[in-house]
């Protein structure tokens, strides 16, 4: 299949991008990325300066496959990654473009490669147990009501890629935040730190520059892990708590 790609170039932070556009050939068979992979390669080959962009696990576990392609984040597939979109969604003749995700506490590093230390911020305010368990405890010995672990483990899927926030008009990082704090909360491991822990992670969020909630949705459409916005009412009722309780 040929396809014309309108990628994004851009240096690096200061400078000002620009879409480039490129023809390559690619098997219905290829991942997105396999696809960038053959782009590449032929950029090399011309010996033009290869497009950048981030990859890890490839298997829709490590979100570093941020990108949004065809004006959404990760693609056209509901509840996939970059990574885990095929070829055969598309078709030959084509065109796609693809551009980094936009958002003010994103800035592009270079093509479509953006710096998310910003959530790596928010985690380090809070998302995490901070008591010394020792070795990992026997699994049936803190018993834990069904429901709430179901609702734990479908929040702990978030992969933070920040789709969420590339989707949101408002670069909102609230879905992020919610999940993090609702797979701890949660849990009764997680209660001790509760409050404390989403306090500091919500003003953290609200320091790393994100956006309020824009109430659209959009978050959850795009997630590919399709994390819920009920996380994000729940973080709201219990940064409320924090607040008027005066903890």
């Amino acid at each position: 299949m040929k396809l014309r790609l309108k990628i994004w170039r851009q240096k690096n932070t200061e400078s000002k991008g620009y879409f480039e556009e490129y023809s390559v050939e690619a098997d219905e068979h290829m991942s997105f990325l396999e696809m960038l992979d053959v782009l590449n390669e032929q950029l090399i080959h011309e010996k033009k300066e290869p497009v950048v962009f981030e990859h890890d696990c490839r298997e829709g576990i490590c979100g570093a496959c941020s990108m949004v392609i065809n004006g959404r984040p990760h693609g056209p597939m509901q509840g996939t990654t970059t990574c885990q979109l095929h070829m055969r969604s598309f078709k030959s003749g084509d065109t796609i473009a693809i551009e980094p995700f936009r958002a003010r506490s994103f800035p592009v590093l270079k093509d479509l490669a953006v710096d998310r230390s910003a959530f790596d911020a928010i985690i380090q305010s809070g998302g995490y147990i901070s008591v010394n368990t020792g070795q990992a405890p026997d699994g049936n010995a803190i018993p834990v009501e069904k429901d709430l672990a179901t609702k734990s483990m479908d929040a702990a899927e978030c992969i933070g890629c920040g789709a969420c926030v590339a989707a949101c008009p408002n670069g909102s990082a609230m879905l992020f935040t919610s999940a993090k704090v609702a797979h701890l909360g949660l849990l009764p491991q997680g209660q001790i730190e509760h409050t404390r822990r989403v306090k500091h992670m919500v003003e953290t969020m609200d320091k790393e520059g994100f956006g309020m909630c824009s109430n659209t949705g959009a978050c959850e459409a795009e997630c590919p892990k399709e994390i819920s916005i009920e996380n994000i009412a729940m973080m709201n009722r219990s940064y409320m708590g924090s607040i008027f309780g005066g903890q």
